[in-house]
């Protein structure tokens, strides 16, 4: 399958399951109408706690997505992965026994994998209870990518399971693109998926990093994160076969960037954020000029907010396009996060708007941007980047433009 001229990616299929709607159309509508999905944590006890707001999943029936695979011998992470990977073959309008014919590739990225899991057995061994196998038994985090492939019954593929934290989303879909690109996979199933835990919100509490009520990204008022979950899952071909198959092109991949700046296991590192947005505007062909959207990785702490406001002024200068952050309507979902923001990206440029950045009330100085405030506004989008950092200067920014009929590039 290898081919001497790098191919063209396109996205053909979106799957959703996340704190503002499951399935795209109503992910789609949820970020043109600036809702939110913050309401108190119920997954795990919060007593003790001075606040506990987060972005859970309402509403998923795992049943309705995993047919062939038993439900209790799957995390709520893996459930997710299964699920949006279903929605998002659908989404393509691409028959499973078509799928099962190619060769492909699965990459999901992930921060916790099953932490859930494992925060039960704590809590178990602490009770002086007896662990169950059942639960230990799925807590591997590679299960999130061969479920998957299980699930589909797809054998002549390469699941894996990539684990650099909150820009994971980004690594797993560079990582299905090159694949595709350079003729090894017909077709990617790839994204980004996990569950809300105890240890990654007491780790952010303790961090004084959790905000009391909402995500404000770059307000002057902003309090920090909100911890959340859920999955964005994209199925990706060559443009070629996306052509031949009639199928729908939401958006087509331009290329990506990574860096790994190693320089504080937490704090973001302004010059490696630079750098992975100049190497992702490389391998895209695309000139900062060119850009008309950044979703950015906005966490809504201070730290990130400032460096990478000024990494994206550095870089963009006095055309820096419109900077917005979904995570104030979506919280922080880990290793799903740049994931859904992805999706976010190729449902903005299909429909023609800019999701807006809620719960905003001042623009912080030092952050000096335009962050389209509350409400989104309609655009002609022809090339979006979509940004993601992570603890351990792990980065990651993927490049996506306008398909046009006409088979012109954006």
């Amino acid at each position: 399958m290898n081919t001497d001229r790098p191919r063209r990616v396109v996205i053909t299929g979106r799957g959703v399951v996340s704190s503002i709607g499951i399935g795209v159309e109503r992910f789609g509508s949820a970020l043109r109408a600036g809702r939110s999905g913050v309401r108190p944590i119920r997954t795990f006890d919060t007593e003790g706690f001075a606040h506990a707001n987060g972005t859970e999943v309402e509403g998923f029936e795992p049943e309705r997505y995993i047919r062939e695979l038993e439900l209790d011998g799957l995390g709520r992470a893996s459930q997710f992965s299964v699920a949006a990977s279903r929605l998002a073959v659908e989404d393509a309008r691409l028959s499973e026994s078509v799928l099962r014919a190619r060769r492909g590739v699965i990459s999901v990225g992930t921060t916790d994998g099953e932490s859930q899991d494992l925060d039960t057995l704590v809590g178990m061994e602490l009770a002086g209870k007896a662990l169950d196998s059942r639960i230990a038994g799925r807590t591997g985090a590679a299960r999130l990518a061969n479920a998957i492939a299980h699930e589909l019954a797809l054998t002549d593929v390469e699941p894996s399971t990539i684990a650099t934290a909150c820009s994971a989303g980004n690594y797993a879909i560079g990582n299905g693109f090159d694949a595709i690109r350079f003729g090894q996979a017909e077709f990617a199933l790839c994204g980004g998926a996990d569950a809300v835990c105890r240890k990654t919100f007491t780790s952010f509490y303790r961090l004084r990093s959790i905000a009391p009520d909402c995500c404000r990204p770059f307000d002057a008022n902003r309090m920090g994160i909100l911890t959340g979950e859920g999955a964005g899952m994209l199925l990706m071909e060559s443009l070629e076969s996306a052509i031949d198959r009639g199928a729908p092109i939401y958006a087509e991949v331009l290329g990506y960037g990574l860096s790994c700046d190693a320089h504080h296991p937490v704090a973001p590192h302004q010059p490696g954020i630079t750098r992975c947005m100049e190497l992702a505007l490389e391998d895209a062909g695309t000139k900062p000029g060119e850009v008309d959207l950044i979703s950015a990785h906005g966490t809504g702490t201070k730290a990130n907010d400032l460096a990478e406001t000024r990494a994206i002024r550095d870089l963009y200068g006095e055309r820096t396009p419109p900077v917005v952050s979904m995570k104030s309507m979506l919280g922080h979902s880990m290793g799903a996060a740049s994931a859904l923001a992805a999706i976010g990206c190729a449902v903005a440029i299909t429909e023609g708007f800019i999701p807006p950045t809620i719960n905003h009330e001042q623009t912080d100085p030092e952050c000096a941007i335009d962050c389209v405030p509350n409400e989104s506004v309609e655009a002609r989008l022809r090339i979006v980047q979509n940004n993601g950092w992570a603890f351990g200067g792990n980065n990651s920014v993927v490049i996506f433009g306008r398909y046009d009929s006409e088979g012109e590039r954006r």
